[in-house]
């Protein structure tokens, strides 16, 4: 998934080269065509195909905060509260 999302930012970042020294060509426009080709459509795509890992990494963070220890008993405070002597 990284190496086609790295290769599309290097098709990128040489049409915006070619923009940019292009004699009929701006920088400004070298940048839009780096925004709105590479790291805009990037950015969405990106964040899209990461949604499975996501979930799975929360799901995966809910449970182990509710797993209960050795014992087979859920997990209480890991220090004893302290008590005032009589």
């Amino acid at each position: 998934m990284y190496l086609v999302a790295i290769a599309w930012m290097y098709v990128v970042l040489m049409m915006s080269i070619v923009e940019a020294l292009s004699p009929q060509g701006t920088v400004l426009g070298a940048l839009f065509t780096f925004a709105l080709y590479g790291a805009l459509p990037l950015g969405i795509v990106m964040y899209i195909l990461g949604t499975p890992m996501r979930r799975r990494t929360r799901i995966a963070a809910s449970a182990s905060a509710m797993a209960p220890d050795a014992g087979g008993h859920p997990a209480g405070q890991p220090i004893a509260p302290e008590r005032k002597e009589p």
